[in-house]
């Protein structure tokens, strides 16, 4: 009774919060910062965590691999891609690190990407070619500036290429740290002459300068979402490359759209 009277004597102002408070505590959270049932959360750069709870409203999931030499910046373009964020200090990638963002690519049609960052160093190789298999696409990262990552390029294409036989996988070429033209070691002539060969893209970026990000991992999303289209790709059991979400929608191939060049002449870096 005299705990009534005192909740009838309280004002307003105190009800209605000791309400919000109670209703807070009865409410079931979700803290996408520590893991669930194995689930990874990564967000983006300005994106409150919370909002990737819709995330499992995708209606494709695709799994994407990031292939190339040591200190390429593999983890940097990463990083500005799902978090928005830049460092010039990197710790080495051990083994495979995981990343997740999700990409509109068109109306009604949100893709889910997961991307695996591989070290480049060869006694991890053992480690990162297990996921070659279970990958859709792959970026193949070069430094400009450092020849030998240039000319590795190739090695890993076909080491790839024929792991996973009698399957592929949709290749895009990236052109790293377009930031540092004055080192620049590798012109961009060669560089699409050896994409236009592979039958690929190619695109210079900058982690740095945030150059072409976004819009790398956009063409290849788009390009594989297409060839799904065309019925060139499709899910298969046992393969996590494609993966059909609960509101997958039926693809038709589009007649009208033009198409688009294998390598793209992208804008430069203006740090």
């Amino acid at each position: 009774m005299i705990a009534a009277v005192a909740l009838c004597c309280a004002s307003l102002p105190e009800q209605k919060a000791r309400r919000q408070q109670q209703q807070q505590q009865q409410r079931p959270g979700l803290d996408v910062n520590t893991p669930h049932a194995g689930l990874c959360f990564t967000h983006s750069a300005g994106v409150p965590p919370s909002s990737h709870a819709m995330d499992i409203l995708w209606q494709y999931q695709f799994r994407i691999i990031l292939l190339g030499d040591s200190t390429v910046g593999k983890s940097s373009l990463l990083k500005r891609f799902t978090d928005g964020i830049y460092s010039d200090v990197a710790d080495p990638t051990v083994g495979v690190d995981f990343y997740a963002r999700s990409l509109d690519i068109e109306p009604g049609v949100k893709i889910k990407l997961q991307l695996w960052d591989t070290a480049g160093q060869e006694r991890f190789r053992s480690i990162t070619t297990s996921y070659y298999r279970n990958s859709v696409g792959g970026l193949l990262v070069f430094d400009l500036t450092n020849r030998k990552t240039f000319d590795h390029v190739r090695e890993w294409h076909k080491e790839v290429s024929e792991h996973i036989l009698p399957h592929h996988m949709v290749y895009i070429l990236i052109g790293h740290k377009s930031d540092l033209n004055k080192d620049r070691k590798v012109s961009r002539d060669e560089a699409e002459q050896l994409a236009a060969e592979m039958g690929i893209r190619y695109v210079e970026t900058s982690a740095k300068c945030n150059s072409n990000v976004d819009r790398a991992f956009e063409l290849l999303t788009r390009d594989i979402y297409e060839l799904m289209k065309m019925g060139e790709i499709v899910t298969r059991d046992g393969w996590d490359g494609v993966k059909s979400g609960l509101t997958a929608k039926v693809l038709y191939p589009a007649d009208d759209e033009e198409e688009l060049p294998t390598a793209v002449a992208e804008k430069g870096c203006h740090c």
